[in-house]
């Protein structure tokens, strides 16, 4: 099994990334990062929003398109908690409070508009029933042949400690960038908290590293601890 820091620095991109799993002491892990390689992907803050986060541009005056980097990347419903790479933590989040699965919250939902990359929608939920912790993950992309969307989700019902699980939009840098293949890779996830922030900051390139959210949650106490790191400090 491959440590945080082997995974996340073998390349230079992978864009957004989100990593979901258990501690060895058997507590939830949740990480969200964002990269970015233009000035308007690179103007962004993760800021505290109730028990979620939100994106803001850093500079407002270079702000030149909000749509696609402006949005709740993390929101809490209950004892499930939602992190997404775009505006579906929104979708998801209304789906669920009116009965819908996580599935099917996203059916209504496609990659992002931004030809040519067509961005991968990536997304994950845990759930935290009477201390009975599960997760999934999901990534909708398009198909490079047909143009048509795929859905891909993975259920992990019987979380083990110690591991977690890694997706991200792409695989490497590029033009236009190829979007992620295969299954989300398992990482071994430390205890600490500052120790798991400081490994997955420093592991993601220098040039394109944006902000990175990092919360483990008590599942006997619901206690969480959380850390949030903006390179425009």
């Amino acid at each position: 099994m491959k440590s945080i820091n082997e995974e996340l620095g073998s390349t230079t991109y992978p864009g957004r990334g989100i990593i979901i799993g258990k501690t060895k002491s058997g507590k939830a892990a949740i990480i969200y990062f964002i990269m970015g390689r233009s000035e308007n992907s690179r103007n962004r803050v993760f800021v505290e929003d109730g028990e979620g986060i939100k994106t803001k541009a850093y500079d407002e005056s270079k702000l030149t398109d909000p749509s696609l980097i402006i949005y709740s990347p993390v929101r809490v419903l209950g004892k499930q908690t939602i992190v997404t790479n775009g505006d579906q933590t929104d979708t998801i989040y209304e789906g669920i409070k009116n009965g819908k699965t996580f599935e099917e919250s996203l059916l209504i939902r496609e990659f992002e508009p931004d030809a040519p990359n067509f961005t991968p929608r990536i997304s994950g939920i845990v759930f935290d029933e009477d201390g009975n912790f599960s997760y999934k993950l999901s990534i909708l992309k398009r198909d490079p042949e047909s143009g048509v969307c795929q859905r891909f989700t993975y259920d992990y019902r019987e979380p083990v400690a110690g591991v977690g699980h890694f997706i991200h939009t792409y695989m490497k840098d590029g033009d236009p960038i190829p979007s992620f293949t295969g299954e989300p890779e398992a990482l071994s996830v430390p205890d600490n908290i500052d120790e798991l922030t400081n490994e997955c900051w420093n592991s993601l390139n220098a040039d394109n590293k944006v902000s990175l959210f990092v919360r483990l949650i008590d599942l006997d106490t619901l206690e969480t601890e959380t850390r949030i790191i903006n390179k425009n400090n």
